[in-house]
C-alpha cells in the first residue's frame, strides 16, 4: 500500500479528571518535518511525541496540536513560608529599633509581603501522565495513518490509469516512426523523379538518404527505456511503502525521454503525441508530490 502526504487524525483521551486531545494535520513536503503546538506545562514531552509520531510517519509537513485539561478539584495547594516571614519580622524589628519608631506589625500586613504565602501545584505521576498523552497520540496517529492510506489507494489508482494512457501514446510513437519512414521515402523518390524527369533513379542514393534520416529522428532507444520507465512505476506503486522519491525520480527520467523524442519528431502526428506524452508526465509528477 501507498500512503498519501495529506492527512488528518484526531484522538481524545479522559480518565483520572483529565482529558488530552491531540490533532494531526499533514501536507506534502520533502522531508519530515513536524511542529508540535503543546501546553507548556506538558512541554517536557514534547520530544517524547516526537519520536512516537515517528514510528508512523516518514514524510510530509506534520501539524500537531496538543491541548491539555485538568477537572481535579484540587490541584494546586498554598504554602506558608513561615521562614520567609520569620525574616520579615527581624528586619522590621531592627528598624523600628534603629529608627526608634512604633512596632505596629499585624498579620494582615505581614502577609501582604512577598513570598509569605505561595501557590504550589500539586505534583502529578509523570509516568502515568505520559501513558495518558501516549494513548491519545497513538490514536491521533492510526486515524492519521489509515486517511493517508486511503487517499494513497485514490492515488495509486489514478497513477495507474495514467501509466495505461502513457503506455498507449508511446506505442502510437512505436508504431508510427516505419510509416513515417516510408512516407520520407515515397516523397524522396517523387521529387527526384521530378527532378530528373524520367532518367532512371539510383536506389542506391536513395537508401542512403533513407538511411540517414533514419538515424537522425529515430527514437528506438527513447521508447524502449520509456516503456521500461513505465513499468518500474507500475510495479513499484505496486509494491507500495515509502516510494514517493522513487517515482519523482522516474518521472524526471521519463520527461527527460519525452523531450529527446520531440526535439527527434519530424511528424505532426509525433510531435502532438509526445506533447500529450508529456502533459500526462506532468500530471504524473504532480500526483507524485502527494505520495509519502
Amino acid at each position: 500500500m501507498i500512503k498519501s502526504m495529506t492527512g488528518f487524525g484526531r484522538c481524545e483521551v479522559a480518565e483520572n479528571n483529565r482529558k488530552f486531545t491531540v490533532e494531526i494535520k499533514s501536507v506534502n513536503h520533502r522531508y519530515l518535518d513536524i511542529n508540535i503546538k503543546i501546553p507548556k506545562a506538558l512541554s517536557f514531552f514534547e520530544t517524547s511525541v516526537r519520536n512516537e509520531l515517528k514510528t508512523y510517519i516518514s514524510r510530509g509537513k506534520v501539524d500537531v496540536f496538543v491541548s491539555y485539561e485538568d477537572f481535579s478539584e484540587k490541584t494546586s495547594v498554598l504554602r506558608y513560608n513561615r521562614d520567609v516571614a520569620g525574616e520579615y519580622m527581624k528586619y522590621l524589628r531592627q528598624m523600628a529599633e534603629e529608627f526608634q519608631l512604633d512596632d505596629d506589625i499585624r498579620v494582615s500586613t505581614l502577609s501582604r509581603f512577598p513570598e509569605i504565602f505561595t501557590m504550589e501545584e500539586i505534583g502529578v505521576d509523570e509516568e502515568e501522565l505520559w501513558k495518558e498523552l501516549q494513548r491519545a497520540v497513538v490514536g491521533a496517529a492510526k486515524m492519521f495513518v489509515d486517511t493517508r492510506i486511503a487517499e494513497g489507494e485514490h492515488l495509486k489508482e489514478d497513477l495507474l490509469t495514467k501509466m495505461e494512457g502513457m503506455q498507449r501514446l508511446t506505442d502510437f510513437i512505436s508504431e508510427r516512426s516505419p510509416q513515417i519512414m516510408d512516407d520520407y521515402r515515397h516523397r524522396l523518390e517523387d521529387k527526384v523523379k521530378e527532378l530528373l524527369e524520367g532518367t532512371a533513379i539510383d536506389e542506391g542514393r536513395i537508401l542512403t538518404e533513407v538511411t540517414i534520416f533514419a538515424d537522425k529522428i529515430c527514437v528506438d532507444e527513447e521508447i524502449v527505456r520509456l516503456r521500461s520507465h513505465i513499468e518500474t512505476t507500475r510495479a513499484t506503486l505496486t509494491e507500495g511503502g515509502a516510494i514517493g522519491r522513487k517515482l519523482d525520480f522516474i518521472a524526471q527520467e521519463m520527461n527527460r525521454e519525452a523531450n529527446t523524442i520531440l526535439s527527434k519528431a519530424n511528424d505532426l502526428e509525433t510531435s502532438n503525441c509526445c506533447l500529450e506524452l508529456k502533459t500526462e508526465i506532468e500530471k504524473v509528477r504532480e500526483q507524485i508530490q502527494n505520495i509519502e
